[in-house]
């Protein structure tokens, strides 16, 4: 009778003990896996395997034909980086995707002075990636051309997307390095491929936001137009009458752009109205008028997001506010397929920048007190209750100033960088930062639904079928099609992200879907995009494909107007 009870509690304890792997496998969680050897100050995701990280030109570990390298290939099946040759310094610019049939993928634009002399002056630099068809990036190149291949503007902390005829829109910035606040701005827009015969548009929304006003939280609109947040103000810009409107600032005095860095996001556009709403969260409530040496480290972040539906009555309506879990000055938001966004990153008191606030941490560090728990928030639930940690996992890596994020193929985040240092410091509470983390959603760990043999060129406005394998379990459930744009991470903010859900019906088999694409360039900019399909929560590995006719920016209006 004992041996039977004795064994009868082993059983139970092992049982329990597989409930438990079974409850750890289907959570969300952190996964440490290989280090970058540059600061990933930048990333962006160029393949199925493939991103790309970008640094300041300085003293990183990884090393390029026998000097520091800036720019790092990373390879998402081995999680091992290799040194990619910038011609000019990358330091902090940001960039975005475009794309012909030959994926001709513009990279990042704008950067700095250099601190060691490979490296050139990259402040009206433009770098590109050739892709090629090996999945470990071998054959595929970064391209510079300094002499004949730049911007009109020196520029260090712009911001850049991708609009509606597939140019690239650069927003704002300093034009050399200045001590925290922007005393020596580019305050205007310029296009690439140039338009305006190259000359730089001037901006009243970054002449009246100085001196707070770099990387500038910038969205193409639906419509065609571009949403911009800059400081604590708001514009709508028309790009084709070159005219600004001028919209509710946010509310409280909240500001959101450097050094001040909340951050931003166009939440899911949904068929058939496509309307926007912006979510702006964090930074904060702090005066540009304080001399920096008057700052503390130990200021208290904004909790505050702030929501806006840009149609004539949401904006006469104004901001929505409601609060994150916790204050985060720097934090970023990610899309996710379901349409739901990550909120993650950052610190929960003092600034971005380094050394300039009256009692840096570890003498360097503007800011304090990481955030270390990401939230979700889910934007069709009620007011008051969008945003939750539930669930979610907890990480012991500080990810401060100079940290980015992104989506990747596989469904999961991967969290990189930080280095609140002028160089790369080992020696101080917060310093530099290799190592990679993968945050995985609980549908990492599951049989999840695949698709295979979508088109490599999609037309706005049509159908077009896509293979799907659906798990068993699932075919009950709900489904998302998502048409996604990754974005590139960069200071507190990811250019170009988007995502639009697309209507989508099953085949009598379920063995297909029928997919109705967006109706215009202007719902989804041409260019780079990856499917995700999501049942039952459970998201598919993404597909990637070319949105558009697939010519060269910029591109005349295609699909219908709505």
């Amino acid at each position: 009778m004992l041996r039977s009870n004795f064994q009868l509690l082993i059983n139970l304890s092992l049982t329990l003990a597989a409930h438990s792997v079974l409850a750890t496998q289907h959570e969300w969680n952190f996964v440490q896996n290989g280090t970058t050897g540059i600061v990933a100050l930048e990333s962006i995701i160029v393949s199925d395997n493939l991103a790309i990280f970008f640094d300041r030109a300085a003293n990183d570990p990884l090393e390029d034909d026998g000097h520091a390298a800036w720019g790092a290939l990373w390879n998402l099946d081995t999680n091992m980086a290799s040194p990619l040759d910038p011609i000019t310094d990358s330091f902090a610019p940001p960039g975005a995707s475009s794309a012909t049939e030959q994926w001709f993928v513009a990279i990042s634009v704008g950067g700095n002075i250099p601190r060691i002399p490979e490296a050139g002056d990259g402040r009206n630099g433009i770098r590109f990636w050739h892709p090629c068809d090996d999945s470990n990036g071998i054959g595929c190149s970064l391209f510079e051309d300094p002499a004949t291949l730049h911007l009109a503007e020196t520029r260090w902390y712009p911001s850049s997307i991708r609009i509606f005829d597939g140019s690239l829109m650069i927003l704002g910035g300093m034009h050399k390095d200045t001590p925290f606040y922007n005393t020596d701005p580019a305050n205007n827009f310029e296009f690439f491929p140039p338009k305006d015969g190259g000359v730089p548009r001037p901006s009243d929304l970054l002449a009246r936001t100085v001196p707070a006003n770099m990387f500038p939280r910038a969205f193409a609109l639906p419509d065609g137009k571009v949403f911009i947040a800059s400081n604590n103000q708001t514009i709508i810009y028309d790009v084709e009458e070159d005219t600004e409107t001028r919209l509710p600032d946010i509310p409280n005095g909240v500001r959101v752009t450097n050094p001040f860095d909340g951050t931003a996001t166009l939440l899911p556009l949904h068929p058939p109205d496509y309307i926007p709403e912006i979510l702006v969260c964090g930074g904060t409530n702090t005066s540009d008028q304080i001399p920096v040496e008057q700052l503390s480290s130990q200021d208290p972040a904004s909790d505050q997001c702030s929501r806006m539906t840009l149609t004539l009555e949401g904006i006469q309506k104004g901001w929505e506010i409601e609060r994150m879990l916790e204050p985060r000055m720097m934090p970023e938001m990610v899309l996710m397929p379901n349409g739901q966004v990550i909120i993650i990153n950052g610190a929960q008191t003092g600034y971005a920048s380094v050394t300039h606030v009256k009692d840096p941490v570890g003498n360097n560090s503007n800011a304090d007190h990481p955030a270390f728990t990401p939230s979700i928030y889910t934007p069709d639930a009620p007011l008051g209750h969008r945003i939750s940690n539930e669930g979610m996992p907890t990480t012991d890596i500080a990810r401060v100033y100079h940290s980015s994020v992104t989506l990747t193929q596989r469904g999961n985040l991967m969290v990189a960088g930080s280095n609140p240092n002028v160089l790369i410091t080992n020696d101080t509470e917060y310093h530099s930062e290799f190592r990679v983390e993968y945050l995985n959603p609980p549908y990492m760990t599951i049989e999840r639904p695949m698709l295979s043999n979508a088109p490599d060129k999609i037309a706005f406005n049509s159908k077009f079928h896509v293979d799907i394998s659906i798990p068993a379990g699932l075919r009950g459930g709900e489904m998302k099609v998502a048409l996604m744009d990754l974005g590139f991470s960069s200071h507190a903010f990811h250019s170009s992200s988007r995502l639009v859900f697309m209507e989508a019906q099953l085949s009598n088999k379920g063995k297909s879907l029928i997919i109705k694409s967006p109706p215009n360039n202007r719902v989804y900019p041409p260019g780079p995009a990856y499917i995700f399909v999501t049942v039952d929560d459970v998201t598919s590995p993404g597909v990637r494909v070319l949105m558009g006719n697939g010519a060269a920016p910029p591109v005349k209006d295609q699909g219908v107007r709505i």
